[in-house]
Parts: structure tokens; sequence; C-alpha cells
């Protein structure tokens, strides 16, 4: 997959690895002295005071995170909490050297805070560097950098800490965890190397603008928990925004339990002991999430593909069920892999979603929130599979239960885009012989009531357009097509609008419906297929459409090119050319204009879509 051609993101790309590498190190650090200091109950609840450490900063300053995103520069915040990072691993490195072990045990809550103050800047910094139409690509690569730095981090900090310990020091020595701490405390040294290159590339990155120099942060409404409430509103505002965060929360907290319970099924289940195949298995989610963001953006260069979030769901819940009926680990290290590439499918949409429909001047608090969110669902998840296991589930039900859950989950998803589900399955065919370009994509609106006006040249223009949009689209097509008996069940399901002799006025109706519900609408004005390649004269059938609605319209116009000549137009004889070779992939480009206002005449938008069409259009 081809990285973003943008001035800053390679620097952006190694600030994001450096950080997530530098945190989960000196996480792994201690992680590896508890483990080798205590033993049992001590032992579990050390790691998970760890755990907490991490989590609880994103819970409690996802306020002021958001805050500071929107307030200042992205990139000045990102350089800021870099410079953070070089202060915490120089106070780690000397608690190392001291012997410290419980400071150096609280440090993790330091490196949390920055990192909390971090992440929104960091995903908040992806849409001003790269644009919306390649916000899936970006996130791929962000979500594919991060899972391969955790996943370096685990090995290379595990390595050096069990090169350098020495199990007949600890014996002898008075204070264990002190003599642990200063036989691996060079590695302190390592962790400030590491930050000291993080803040360095740091100022390469690529300026963007300051926020919004009015907005405040009084620390009387934080405590009171005022702009709690505001974020949780802010989010609940856009019903794609918290559907969005609902999902990224069910597939994390789903992961955590997960995390939690397979250790002791392969030692239950699959007699297995050596703690090193096990991490090896779970590595693997981490690999196919890192496979499945990439593919994610490879297949959505220039759009957000939703249908990948459905078809990520379905993907989990057959794994989930698998893990259960698998009897050997080369199976076993297949269904993660096949866990963590699904996983990689559904979060990237998400998360690009999330980026593209939330407001520029509130999209820090937006992603904090969103932060906010999955960690509670993460402390939910862990504290759920405490209370099953207290209750005497065993963990082969812990996996039949994350199952159901993921169905019910995967069924509500598909519920919620059909249109999503049915364009994926549809466009694996179709990108075997087209390849879809879009210009423009910015002008398609977010929200709101659009219509979409442009020409017509094959019987599959709908798919395309549909394929271009990351919203769903009804398309006004004729009665003699809507009404067969085998299109007509699945264009109603679609909320398809019929339309032609006989139906004017309820096709109308329905359109101006359509409308008031917010929704996105695409009609033909030429009302047929071209015949010879060139635009027909636009008819005004929806200049009355718009008279009926209530709401404001969005007319985005549009100019589709590199169908005709196919199959699914009207050229005949040589004017079909090469497109009939079965080796032969087709370009088609879709231009989006920006914006037209209501009153727009037949001759005024053909005009324009004329100038889309050769480029020449200038808004």
């Amino acid at each position: 997959m081809k990285v973003p051609n943008t001035q800053g993101f390679i620097a952006y790309l190694s600030v994001a690895f450096l950080n997530a590498f530098i945190d989960l190190g000196h996480k792994i650090i201690i992680q590896n002295m508890v483990f080798k200091l205590y033993d049992g109950q001590q032992q579990i609840m050390l790691t998970a005071i760890v755990n907490a450490l991490i989590l609880l900063p994103f819970i409690l300053l996802f306020t002021p995170a958001g805050f500071i995103s929107d307030r200042f520069a992205k990139h000045r915040v990102i350089q800021l909490t870099a410079a953070m990072a070089i202060a915490a691993t120089a106070v780690i490195c000397f608690a190392y050297y001291q012997g410290w072990f419980w400071l150096a045990f609280a440090l993790t809550l330091f490196l949390a805070v920055q990192s909390a103050i971090y992440s929104p800047a960091k995903y908040g910094y992806i849409r001003e560097l790269v644009g919306n139409e390649k916000l899936t690509t970006a996130n791929g690569f962000v979500q594919a950098v991060t899972i391969v730095s955790i996943l370096f981090a685990t090995f290379f900090f595990s390595i050096i800490f069990e090169s350098l310990f020495d199990q007949q020091l600890l014996q002898n020595a008075a204070d264990p965890a002190s003599s642990l701490l200063q036989q691996i405390a060079v590695i302190g040294w390592i962790l400030i190397a590491l930050a000291v290159l993080e803040f360095l590339i740091s100022l390469k990155l690529k300026s963007t603008r300051a926020g919004d120099s009015s907005k405040q942060l009084l620390l009387s409404r934080y405590l009171k928990g005022e702009y709690f409430k505001q974020n949780i509103q802010l989010i609940r505002e856009r019903r794609t925004i918290m559907l969005s965060i609902i999902g990224l929360c069910l597939f994390w907290s789903i992961s955590q339990i997960v995390l939690a319970a397979f250790p002791a099924y392969a030692k239950e289940v699959l007699h297995e002991n050596n703690t090193v195949v096990i991490q090896g298995i779970l590595a693997c989610t981490g690999f196919g999430i890192m496979l499945g963001s990439l593919f994610a953006g490879l297949m959505s260069r220039q759009h957000i593909e939703l249908g990948f979030i459905p078809l990520g769901a379905l993907g989990i819940v057959v794994g989930l069920f698998s893990i259960g009926l698998a009897d050997n680990l080369a199976i076993l290290i297949g269904i993660f892999l096949l866990l963590g590439f699904s996983g990689g499918l559904f979060i990237v949409p998400l998360n690009a979603l999330i980026q593209y429909h939330a407001r520029s001047h509130q999209l820090g608090m937006v992603l904090a929130g969103n932060n906010w969110c999955q960690n509670i669902a993460m402390l939910i998840g862990l504290s759920l599979t405490v209370a099953l296991a207290w209750a005497g589930a065993n963990s082969g039900e812990f996996f039949i239960i994350l199952a159901v859950v993921a169905l019910i989950g995967s069924l509500y998803t598909v519920k919620q885009l059909p249109h999503s589900l049915a364009r994926i399955l549809v466009s694996v065919v179709i990108k075997r012989r087209y390849r879809l370009h879009i210009q423009g994509f910015e002008h398609l609106p977010k929200q709101g009531a659009s219509l979409l006006l442009g020409n017509h040249v094959s019987w599959i223009d709908w798919l395309f357009i549909q394929l271009a949009s990351p919203r769903p689209i009804h398309f006004v097509i004729f009665n003699e097509y809507y009404d067969k008996a085998f299109f007509k069940p699945i264009l109603r399901f679609f909320g398809d609008i019929p339309s032609g002799c006989g139906h004017p006025k309820q096709a109308l109706h329905a359109l101006a419906d359509r409308l008031n519900q917010r929704a996105v609408v695409c009609l033909f004005p030429e009302g047929q297929l071209t015949t010879d390649g060139q635009m027909n004269d636009f008819k005004s059938g929806y200049q009355l459409a718009l008279r009926r609605s209530s709401a404001p319209v969005k007319i985005i116009p549009f100019y589709l090119d590199g169908l005709w000549g196919s199959r699914w137009s009207k050229a005949t004889g040589d004017a079909k050319g090469s497109g009939q070779l079965l080796w032969f992939k087709r370009h088609i480009t879709i231009r989006f204009g920006p914006a037209l206002t209501e009153n727009i005449n037949p001759d005024e938008l053909a005009l324009t879509v004329k100038q889309l069409a050769q480029g020449t259009y200038d808004d």
C-alpha cells in the first residue's frame, strides 16, 4: 500500500511509533519485575494496578486533552508531549539507578498522562495533514504502525530485560526490588534516547493552524463534571459518531476479555504451559490487526469504505465461535489472525468516520471522548471477566458468551448499514474489472439533506456513485425496472424511489420525503441513458421535488466518466472498443462539485456538469 504523499506524514508515523514504543517499554519492564518479584494474588493485584495506571489518565483527562487539542495547533501539542516524554524518561532512568521501585512503578501514570494528552492531537492531526479523501488510508497506516510498535516493543524490551536479569543476585539481595531495578537500569538510557529522538522528529512535523483561541477551560466546571456532560452530548449529537464509538468500545472490550481469558483456556483445555507460545498466539491478533488495517486503507484510497464494518464484525463472530472448536496450535494461530484481521477491517473505517463527521473545531473533544469511552469499556470488560470467573464460568464459556455478544452487535451493524454490506460484496466483483477514482470527495455533505444530480451513462452508474459516498444514497429508478419481481424487494429495502409514467406525483412526494428525512438522494436529470456518449438535456423534475421539501437541501453536481463503451452502456459497434476484453480494467472517475443553490435551473445545472466533465469548473 502506498504511503499518502503528504509532507510530514513519514515524520508523523515515526512519532506515533516512538510514542507507543516508549510507553509500552516502561510498562513491560515494570510488569516483568512484578512477575519476577511477586507470586499469586500479589502479582495479579499489581499487574492490574499497572493496567489501571495506564487507563485512568485517558478517563480522567479526556476533557482537558480534548480542549488542548482544539485550542492549540495540533503539531505543537504533539511536540509538547514529546518533550514531556523526555522529562518522564529522565526521572524513570534516575529511579532505575537509585533502585526506587515504587517511584518507577508510579511513573507509569506520568507516561500515561503524556499519552492521554497526545492521543486526541495525534488523531486530529491526521485530517489536517492528509484531508478527507485519504483519511481511511492514513488511519490504516497509523493503526498498523502502532501495532508494529507494540509487538516490537514487547519482544525488544523483554529480551533486553532477560539478558540483564541475574537470578542469583536477586536471591542474595537484601532488597530484591531495588537490586533488580539496578540490574536493568541501563534500559533507562534507551528510553531517554528514544524520547529525544521522538522530540527531534516531532520538530519536522508540518505546521497546522491554531485552534479556537476563544476556548477556555475552567477548573470549577471541570471538577463539577460540566465539561464531561457537554462532551458526551457532543458525541450524541451526531448519530454516526455515537454509533462508531459504540462499535469501537465493543471491539476493544471484547479484546481485553480475550487477552484475559485465553491463557487460562490454553492451560486448561490445550494443556499448554509455555508462556512464549501463549503470548505468541496472542501476538497473532496484533499482527492480524495490522494486516487488516493496511488492507482497509488500501481498499479505501479515495473514500471511506463502510462495507468493511459489517464484514469485519462477522469475521470477529466467526473467530470467537471457532476458538472453542480448535484442538491444535496451528488452527488457533489462524483463528487469532482472523480475529485481528477482522478487527482491523472493523476499526479503521470507524475511526475515519469519527474524524470525517466531527466538526473541525470540536474534533479534539470528540476524539478525547472516544478515548474515554473506549477505556471505560475496557475496564468494564475486565470487571466482567473477574465477575464471571468469580461466578465459576470456565475459560471456554467466556468465548461462547463473547461470540453471542459479538453476533448481536454484528446483526445490529448489518441492520444499521445495509447499503454497506451489500456494496462491499458487490465491489469484490466490480473491482476486478473497474478501478474507481473520486475527485471532489470533500464536497459530499457529511450530514443533512443532499440531492446528487449528474449525467447518466450506464445501467450501473448508481453502483459507483454509492461506492464513492460514505452515506447511503437513495436512487430514483424507473418503474419498469423497479417493479420487476426480483428487484423490487431489494430496492424497497434500500429505500430507492420508483419513478416514471403513471406515477409522477408519488415519485415527487417520495423524493421530498427522503429529503425531509435529511437523507441523500440521487437523481439523473436527463431521465434516460445517453445513446451517443453525450449529455442529453436536463429536465426540471428535481425542481418540483425541491419545492415540496421543507428541509434545506444541498445540491451536489457530479460527472461520471469512463462507463461509456462498457457493456452496461448503450454504446454499439466500435464505440464499445476494448472495454469488452477480459483483461481490460476500466478506469471510472466521479467528479463531485461544490454545493449549488436550490433555485438553479436545468440549463445552468447542465452547464455546471459539463464544466466538471472538462475539469474547468471553478467554485
